[in-house]
């Protein structure tokens, strides 16, 4: 064990009255030198965000693919790099790993850092599968008391989250029903949502496939698959794990919301005929069993309508756009005030959270059991689309039906 650890876990368990720090608490002055596995545009971004954080190193980088760990490089030329995951977890120095590959890795990686004593900070959307989920919970669980781990929902540590509590209190919202919420986007004609042009250099001489396809089914070497990835089933849930999955976990959040009883989505696709699987437009009904309908629309060809929730109840509204407001319903409370959220967002403040998680055993914004429970309700939501029917959740077994 690294003696710095040692040290403060011995401190804090020698003074009488005090409970012993978990022995991987750094302390507040402490550096926390991290790894990325996944060196992608959104691992870039989460590097970047540990870095606007007070008192880290940005000390090892894994990815498959040579461009992406030569570019690594360019932020921190003394880093240094993996193409096994593995080996990375093996640097005795290292605190913190930060996971941001294909959602369909995200299992093997989660599992794999915790069991090397690493906190994890783990992408959205956690876990690829009820399957995934279950397994990444099995390693998590006898060590939780001594990691840390946030998963990457970040609005999950916006100022909304402490607004929406506020409009919570006193029962200004009534009885909640129905939560309807929409993600609309558009693209310039040509340019379809999230594809990539194949790069030259970008083949299997600087791609280790057999890591990328980890164990989703066995194909060729295919650039288009490995760069547009979020285009398959084999590897992505689509827009409901990509962009869904950060609005329902806002709202598991403020009202603790369990996992849907029943899920089912629709849609198709009717835009992007450009050999992607997932759909470019879809809607997803979910019933709650705290009486609630939680509904998302989202579609890749329009963008009037924004990204938006609204929180429906018989005494009040909470409307989530560019602002955060709360509107009375007048016809039972006829003169209660509309309230307009106030609470600023640091920046890189889900990061800063879970630093600040390792370094003084603060809470984290986003736990583990927020993250298992949007992974269901996405996993729900993408099979009841794959299959054509809805979907219902067995609590007891804890399987989708």
């Amino acid at each position: 064990m690294n003696s710095r650890r040692r040290f403060l876990g011995q401190f804090a368990g020698s003074i009488g009255g005090l409970a012993a720090l978990p022995e991987t608490v750094l302390g507040a002055n402490q550096r926390v030198r991290f790894g990325i596995i996944g060196y992608g545009a959104r691992g870039e971004d989460i590097v970047r965000d540990a870095l606007n954080c007070p008192n880290t190193e940005f000390a090892a980088v894994c990815d498959i693919y040579t461009d992406q760990r030569e570019k690594a490089k360019l932020l921190a030329p003394a880093i240094k790099t993996f193409i096994d995951h593995r080996l990375m977890l093996e640097e005795k120095d290292l605190d913190a790993v930060l996971i941001a590959t294909p959602q369909h890795l995200h299992c093997q990686h989660f599992v794999d850092s915790i069991e090397a004593g690493k906190h994890v900070y783990q992408e959205k959307t956690m876990a690829f599968t009820v399957e995934h989920a279950k397994r990444m919970r099995a390693a998590y669980e006898p060590v939780k008391a001594k990691q840390v781990v946030e998963i990457g929902h970040q609005y999950c540590s916006s100022g909304n989250v402490v607004d929406a509590k506020g409009f919570l209190e006193g029962g200004k919202l009534g009885k909640i029903t129905a939560i309807d919420a929409t993600m609309y986007r558009n693209t310039p004609h040509g340019k379809a949502q999230w594809s990539r042009a194949v790069r030259p250099g970008m083949n299997a001489e600087n791609i280790v496939w057999n890591k990328f396809l980890g164990e989703a089914p066995k194909v060729a070497f295919d650039a288009n698959r490995y760069l547009n990835w979020r285009f398959f089933w084999d590897y992505s849930g689509g827009n409901v794990y990509e962009n869904m999955c950060h609005q329902v976990s806002f709202w598991y959040k403020v009202l603790d919301l369990k996992i849907p009883q029943t899920v089912t989505m629709t849609g198709g696709l009717y835009l992007w005929k450009d050999g992607r699987e997932v759909p470019d437009t879809m809607n997803v009904a979910m019933t709650q069993p705290e009486d609630m309908l939680f509904s998302w629309v989202s579609g890749f060809g329009n963008a009037s309508l924004g990204i938006t929730e609204q929180v429906l109840g018989t005494d009040g509204t909470i409307l989530r756009g560019p602002q955060l407001r709360y509107l009375p319903e007048k016809v039972n409370l006829p003169n209660a005030p509309a309230l307009t959220g106030e609470t600023p967002t640091p920046a890189s403040a889900h990061m800063k959270n879970f630093m600040d998680a390792i370094r003084e055993g603060k809470e984290v914004n986003c736990p583990f059991d927020l993250g298992f429970r949007v992974s269901i309700a996405c996993r729900m939501a993408v099979d009841s689309y794959r299959q054509g029917r809805t979907l219902r959740w067995d609590a007891a077994r804890e399987e989708i039906v």
